[in-house]
């Protein structure tokens, strides 16, 4: 996949299908764009164009400084290039970007560097400043600049609606088998093994302090998950606690702490991606740290089933 972080940077290919979007999570609504675009452009022997953004427009226009993401940059770019997407244009969004009116944007951007035979969008896709652009207007424009709209429409999976907002939802409180339903896939994050306390090792149950890479990802529900840790290119049952660890009454701040199962080696400093498969229970105070201890090995169990399904 050819990526340009300046859309004049591309060079125009014949027949372009192009999409644009911001493709949170890249779920399934979004892979089933993405799938019709690769296969249009097979169909009319031209090439795949995905024009998206960054940072993410919400990051830049709102106030909220509380915003969460499902997938991190370097992610949908690897989502991006494994279904078989052809080039990747990421626009700079800016404050100056989002007041371009939606025309001047197909126009001035869109029809003048790719020059697109084919506009495949999703069926509530909205663009341009007030986000007043919409597929009555694109399909105007695609008479005017000559190319064609192609709508696809709202994905269901197990008759429910596909959303970057529920998957957050699901996600947000611990319904990951939903998200990941959603998604297509695992949630994962992606960190650094960090230095801890040690009190898991001292439990019998040595814990991998995961800093997460990007501090703008959604991070689950508290409590305690049966997850897969993925090191060196290789998969590993474990259990991932995400909580404040209310038994050591030590107010320190959340924290994601992860046990590798029959996993024996020095992780410090290497890079970890933690993938989540199931919730298991939430977060709690226990009465000393024998309950704690006697908990964490109902849960390891707990998770070893879920995980061996």
């Amino acid at each position: 996949m050819n990526t340009f972080y300046n859309i004049e940077d591309f060079k125009k290919v014949p027949n372009a299908v192009v999409t644009i979007g911001t493709f949170d999570g890249v779920h399934r609504g979004h892979q089933e764009i993405l799938r019709n675009m690769v296969n249009r452009a097979k169909e009319i022997g031209g090439e795949s164009v995905v024009v998206t953004f960054y940072p993410h427009p919400r990051q830049v226009l709102s106030h909220d400084s509380g915003i969460r993401f499902i997938s991190t940059q370097e992610e949908k770019i690897t989502h991006l290039e494994a279904l078989g997407i052809d080039n990747l244009i990421i626009i700079k969004f800016t404050k100056e970007f989002a007041a371009i009116p939606s025309e001047d944007f197909i126009k001035n951007y869109l029809v003048k560097n790719i020059h697109p035979a084919v506009l495949i969008i999703g069926y509530d896709h909205h663009f341009g400043k007030g986000r007043t652009g919409d597929f009555e207007m694109l399909y105007e424009l695609g008479s005017q600049y000559h190319f064609k709209v192609e709508k696809i429409q709202e994905q269901d999976v197990d008759n429910v609606a596909v959303s970057s907002t529920k998957i957050r939802h699901y996600l947000e409180n611990g319904d990951i088998k939903h998200a990941n339903m959603l998604l297509g896939y695992e949630y994962s994050y992606i960190g650094k093994v960090v230095h801890g306390q040690q009190v898991g090792h001292k439990m019998g149950y040595p814990t991998a302090n995961i800093e997460v890479a990007e501090e703008f990802q959604l991070i689950d529900k508290q409590g305690v998950y049966a997850t897969f840790a993925e090191i060196g290119g290789r998969s590993y049952p474990a259990m991932t606690y995400i909580g404040k660890r209310p038994t050591m009454e030590d107010n320190r701040p959340q924290s994601i702490e992860t046990h590798i199962i029959s996993f024996d080696g020095t992780l410090y400093d290497k890079e970890i991606k933690i993938r989540f498969v199931d919730f298991v229970r939430d977060d709690k105070k226990f009465d000393n740290f024998e309950a704690l201890k006697r908990q964490i090995g109902i849960d390891e169990q707990q998770i070893i089933n879920i995980l061996n399904k």
